[in-house]
């Protein structure tokens, strides 16, 4: 999951070097704009999964007149961007809390590696999700915190994993390599 946070230099500067192609030349379709890049900038099939990444991200739109393709950056992409993180954030928290319940029956029959795993899993994508309401908190209203009752019920539920770690007959294995885990993540 932190391949999906975390992209690379070479894919910023990729889409970088798309995006300014398309607004440098907007009357040009999609093979006059391949012309642009490839093969100075990036390969065809990069230029594609990267034109490809733009769109899904609804960074740029498609738009076709007869039998050409022409690219335009969406307008209104921070809406956009916005929505997208608040409905990507609340699909995840609803997610974690149905993994947290179902944690208090099925992490006891686990072996040693997989609660190790679970627990560094589901505390590391709490944190990803309470950065996400940070984030939303920041973006709407940096003077107030919109998304209190998630922060709460993240910081109850980061509690609640390590209740059932402290509880567990293999607890003396198992929480030193999730503090090391954790402390990774906060430093």
């Amino acid at each position: 999951m932190a391949g999906q946070f975390e992209p690379s230099s070479n894919a910023y500067e990729r889409e970088r070097i798309i995006l300014e192609m398309i607004k440098k030349y907007p009357d040009k379709h999609h093979n006059a704009i391949l012309k642009e890049i490839v093969p100075e900038f990036m390969a065809k099939t990069t230029f594609e999964k990267t034109r490809d990444s733009l769109l899904e991200k609804e960074i740029i739109t498609v738009r076709k007149q007869r039998n050409m393709k022409f690219y335009f950056p969406v307008s209104n992409y921070e809406e956009k961007l916005q929505h997208r993180i608040e409905q990507n954030t609340n699909s995840y928290f609803h997610d974690l809390k149905l993994q947290i319940k179902r944690l208090d029956t099925d992490y006891p029959h686990k072996d040693i590696d997989e609660k190790i795993k679970l627990a560094n899993t589901i505390l590391h994508n709490l944190m990803l999700t309470d950065n996400g309401f940070t984030f939303l908190d920041s973006f709407k209203n940096p003077k107030k915190t919109l998304y209190r009752d998630e922060h709460l019920t993240i910081q109850q539920l980061i509690y609640h994993v390590f209740e059932i770690i402290r509880k567990d007959d293999d607890f003396e294995i198992i929480f030193p390599s999730i503090s090391g885990s954790v402390g990774y993540l906060i430093s």
